[in-house]
């Protein structure tokens, strides 16, 4: 009886976490100059911004699409947009990302590539966050934040790398030689994985999208910045902001909120940004991913909740496949 509450345990933690951020910035930054910046964003700014936004999760989707593979334009486009409505309700990003990946396991009824494919992607927005906090520090030119860069792109760099290369061999040694529970997922997800290892033009080119995506998301956020006032070099917006959406990451605020707001405005004050302008920035951003998780809520309602044509018959176990059935990269010892 006490794991169903589990997850709103944890919600609880993390939006207690959001509350105190939020309190915290309240108690140092003035409303009031809050409030006036919100009346300073044009509504047809923020109208482009939106429709920017939802079409750069669109070229989302179709990255998370040639990641995870065999799943329609169209059902990958319902999930992913059901993911950013998950990210309203659940906690963190790994929320939402737990919606996209139960409706593209029902289409496709492959629980190791499913897996496989959110990790990649996952870690491929991490890498492209990282390349662009490396690109900022670059475009600063030597004001201090070269090391803090090169050391967040060599951590993402190590863990797509490790999870792609070294985690295939490790889930195959391990679960191919001990009597482990969730055999047959562990294998598929090793073959899968080593599957996406195998096609590096396939990383490097959703590495790339990941960028381009990403890059277009921090240039949206600097045009909300100038509209509240902020005039910061495009380099401070290029190392802080993809670093400050890393730190949101962390499994302590609601998606971010407040954890991002005040990421943000700690990193941009070396840049002489007043920090009531940052936060303003910072919530209409939120209030952007909050109508792109409603749109996405909205969509996954018309078109029937997220189910999918009829899949498929289920592949068996792998437990109940004979050795000579699994594919060749779930035989521990095998392949490249």
């Amino acid at each position: 009886m006490s794991r169903p509450a589990k997850p709103w345990r944890r919600w609880s933690i993390r939006a207690a976490g959001s509350v105190l951020m939020l309190g915290l910035l309240a108690w140092l930054v003035p409303i009031a100059e809050v409030i006036e910046g919100f009346a300073r964003v044009p509504p047809w700014l923020f109208a482009g911004v939106l429709a920017v936004f939802l079409a750069g999760h669109v070229a989302a989707a179709a990255k998370w699409r040639a990641l995870t593979g065999g799943l329609p334009f169209r059902a990958a486009l319902r999930a992913h947009f059901a993911g950013l409505a998950g990210n309203l309700m659940l906690p963190g990003v790994a929320g939402g990302d737990a919606v996209r990946a139960a409706i593209a396991q029902a289409g496709l009824r492959d629980g190791g590539r499913v897996v496989a494919g959110a990790l990649a992607d996952r870690l491929v927005d991490m890498l492209a966050l990282a390349c662009l906090v490396a690109i900022g520090a670059l475009m600063l030119a030597g004001q201090g934040s070269g090391a803090l860069a090169l050391q967040v792109l060599t951590l993402f760099a190590a863990a797509l790398v490790g999870t792609v290369y070294a985690a295939p061999r490790l889930l195959a040694a391990l679960w191919g030689r001990l009597a482990l529970p969730g055999r047959g997922l562990a294998l598929r997800l090793a073959g899968a994985l080593r599957s996406i290892g195998r096609k590096p033009l396939l990383l490097t080119g959703t590495l790339a999208l990941s960028i381009a995506i990403q890059g277009l998301f921090v240039l949206l956020a600097m045009q909300l910045g100038r509209a509240v006032g902020l005039e910061l070099p495009p380099g401070a917006w290029f190392f802080a902001w993809p670093l400050a959406k890393l730190l949101a990451v962390l499994p302590i605020s609601l998606g971010g909120l407040g954890l991002r707001e005040a990421s943000l405005a700690a990193l941009l004050l070396p840049f002489g940004a007043e920090p009531a302008q940052v936060v303003t920035a910072g919530l209409t951003w939120q209030a952007v991913l909050w109508l792109a998780g409603g749109l996405g809520a909205l969509v996954l309602a018309v078109a029937g909740g997220g189910r999918l044509p009829e899949p498929p018959e289920a592949e068996p176990p792998a437990a109940e496949l004979p050795e000579a059935e699994l594919p060749e990269a779930e035989l521990p010892g095998q392949g490249q």
